[in-house]
């Protein structure tokens, strides 16, 4: 059975809507609306980290099942999420981690650290990231649907997996 996988990090959404930005605050409460359209059609959802709270976890339980990592921002859902998971999905294995490092040896570290992975998912960054790592380890960051930073664009991904067979893609978010 094939599955359409969201793929979300660094999503950052604190309670009241507020995140501050730079000395400011400024309303996010929620996921653009172009984020939304992708998780009405999720087999399953995956957030590689800085979740913030438990209600955005909530929020994503409400479209697929969820499988999410602790992000260096997660500091109320510590001892709730694990730092790393490894997960089977129609025959691919999924590891995530929220920072994978820096893009210097980022493919040998992975490999060394998640053996037998397919795909490694991790965040951190919010720099969308969809390459080869080592002996067809795919390594896939979605980017940020919420805080681009130094992006052009706000991002997700999605991997489709069929017989373990996994097509990743990065969509930029209007």
């Amino acid at each position: 059975m094939a599955s359409h996988v969201v793929v979300l990090s660094d999503t950052h959404i604190r309670r009241g809507g507020l995140y501050p930005a730079r000395g400011a605050a400024r309303a996010l409460g929620r996921l653009p609306d172009a984020a939304y359209a992708h998780l009405d059609r999720a087999d399953v959802i995956l957030h590689a980290g800085d979740v913030v709270v438990g209600e955005v976890l909530d929020e994503l339980r409400g479209f697929a099942p969820v499988h999410a990592v602790l992000g260096n921002n997660d500091h109320e859902l510590f001892g709730v999420l694990p730092e790393t998971e490894v997960i089977e999905l129609d025959g691919a294995r999924i590891a995530m981690i929220h920072d994978s490092g820096p893009s210097t040896g980022r493919a040998g570290r992975m490999r060394r650290r998640f053996p037998d992975a397919d795909v490694v998912v991790f965040g951190h960054s919010h720099i969308p990231w969809d390459d080869d790592g080592v002996d067809g380890q795919r390594l896939f960051n979605p980017g940020s649907p919420t805080e681009r930073r130094s992006q052009p664009h706000h991002t997700l991904g999605t991997l489709d997996i069929d017989g373990g067979r996994v097509v990743t893609r990065i969509h930029v978010l209007g």
